[in-house]
């Protein structure tokens, strides 16, 4: 989900840059995170809606919500809890409560001006949706990754890659690697986008490779409207979306 952060991040060259104006940071709107946590006592709450179309099903939040909050200097706590729309190939519809996500980010590497920062952020969904009605997994799932960043004026380059842990039966574990480019195009627009890929999660699927563009559009120092869409150019995945209204805050 991602959220769900996901949409929930890779790059294009040369003409195309995203994200991170006022207190806007990465992650959102794409899959690629960074290691950049919010910042001491800030916040950042989201409403909105993530979605996924392949030749097995039609899958989005409708909505998710995400608050992270800058717990202590380097450290942000994280949240998701998304409403589910899934519509299996042939079979009917369900909608409800989907899988709750808590995650921690930390920084421990800080940038300088010939080292990006370094940090991760494990992300643990627990399976509060129904999993009969395909709106859970009905397992804990772990995220567990590596992310980089660096910055040159308006441009800003982060990814990395990690590790899901996905039990249950006919899954198997699997790996995410994304990067993503953005430019600050003004203070209020930033551009982006990303390239990722994915391991096989279930025994026998495929493995996938996709991209996304996306922007943000900053209406003032706290309200901003993230989008961003992309296509799967291998594995099963047709098309995804995301977008979201962002309240940024602190004291």
């Amino acid at each position: 989900m991602e959220m769900i952060r996901i949409l929930d991040h890779s790059r294009i060259a040369g003409l195309i840059c995203l994200h991170m104006a006022a207190a806007v940071l990465g992650g959102p709107p794409f899959q690629t995170d960074d290691p950049e946590p919010v910042e001491y006592r800030h916040w950042e709450a989201y409403i909105g809606s993530q979605g996924n179309l392949d030749r097995h099903e039609t899958s989005l939040t409708a909505p998710h919500f995400e608050i992270n909050y800058g717990i202590y200097p380097n450290v942000q706590a994280h949240l998701i809890t998304p409403f589910e729309f899934v519509r299996p190939k042939g079979e009917p519809s369900h909608y409800g409560y989907g899988d709750t996500e808590l995650g921690m980010k930390l920084r421990f590497v800080q940038e300088t001006e010939w080292l990006p920062q370094v940090g991760t952020f494990p992300i643990f969904r627990l399976p509060t949706g129904d999993k009969d009605k395909e709106l859970g997994s009905g397992e804990v799932q772990v995220f567990v990754p590596l992310w980089l960043q660096k910055s040159w004026g308006a441009w800003k380059t982060y990814g990395g890659g990690g590790y899901w842990i996905n039990p249950g039966s006919g899954n198997e574990d699997y790996w995410f690697f994304g990067w993503e480019a953005e430019c600050e195009i003004s203070k209020n627009l930033t551009l982006g986008a990303e390239v990722f890929h994915q391991t096989a999660s279930d025994i026998g699927g495929d493995s996938s490779m996709g991209f996304n563009v996306g922007a943000i559009v900053n209406f003032s120092d706290t309200g901003h409207l993230l989008i961003s869409a992309g296509k799967g150019s291998s594995g099963p995945s047709n098309g995804s979306f995301y977008i979201a209204y962002q309240l940024t805050l602190g004291p």
